[in-house]
C-alpha cells in the first residue's frame, strides 16, 4: 500500500472469501500490505488471529489448524516466504492444505534494494516445495484469484500461495 493511501475495497472483499471459505484461523507476522485484513481477523471474535514471531510457525498452526478441523491462512511478506522453506515440506510431506496470501517485495517501483533477492526467489522457493503459486497484479482480479486459491488449497488439496504484487499493493515510499 502507498503511504497516506487508504487500503481499497478489495481488501474487505478477501477477508468476506476468506471467512466464506471456511477459514477461522489467520497466521500473520505484522506487514503494511495485509494491515487491513489483519485488522479485521483482530477485530473479528469468530475467527482466531495469530501473530507469529517466524513465519514458519505459521506453517505449523496451519497444519495443527487442521488436524483440529479447521481451515487458516497466512498472511506473509515476501521476505518470510525463505524462512518457511524447509517447515513447508511438513506440508507436503503430511498433505495439509496451505493457503498463503503474500506481500510482494522487490519488484515492481521496489526503492529498497534489499528486497530485490528475497523477492525473487519467492516462486521459485514455493515452487519447489510444491506451493503453486498466482501472481496478482490488478485490484479487479484478486477476489477471483483468492477465491479460487481457497477451491484450490481446501478441495484440490493443493498447497496454494497467491502473491499479492507492488502494481497491486503499491510501493512503499522511502
Amino acid at each position: 500500500m502507498t503511504a497516506g493511501h487508504p487500503p481499497s475495497p478489495w481488501q474487505d472483499q478477501v477477508y468476506e472469501l476468506l471467512k466464506a471459505g471456511g477459514i477461522t484461523q489467520f497466521a500473520y507476522v505484522p506487514d503494511a500490505g495485509h494491515k487491513r485484513l489483519i485488522e479485521r481477523a483482530i477485530a473479528d471474535n469468530e475467527v482466531h488471529a495469530v501473530s507469529l514471531t517466524t513465519e514458519e510457525e505459521g506453517v505449523g498452526l496451519l497444519a495443527g489448524a487442521d488436524l483440529g478441523g479447521r481451515r487458516g491462512v497466512l498472511l506473509i511478506q515476501s521476505s518470510g516466504v525463505g524462512n518457511c522453506a524447509n517447515l513447508l515440506s511438513l506440508i507436503a510431506l503430511g498433505r495439509f492444505p496451505f493457503l498463503a496470501l503474500v506481500s510482494m517485495r522487490g519488484d515492481f517501483g521496489e526503492g529498497n534494494p534489499w528486497q530485490y533477492p528475497a523477492g525473487r526467489a519467492v516462486e521459485p522457493v514455493l515452487q519447489a516445495m510444491g506451493v503453486d503459486t498466482v501472481r496478482v497484479d490488478r485490484a479487479e482480479d484478486v477476489a477471483g484469484v483468492v477465491a479460487a486459491a481457497i477451491t484450490q488449497a481446501f478441495q484440490g488439496n493443493r498447497p496454494t500461495a497467491v502473491l499479492l504484487t507492488q502494481r497491486l499493493l503499491g510501493a512503499k515510499a522511502f
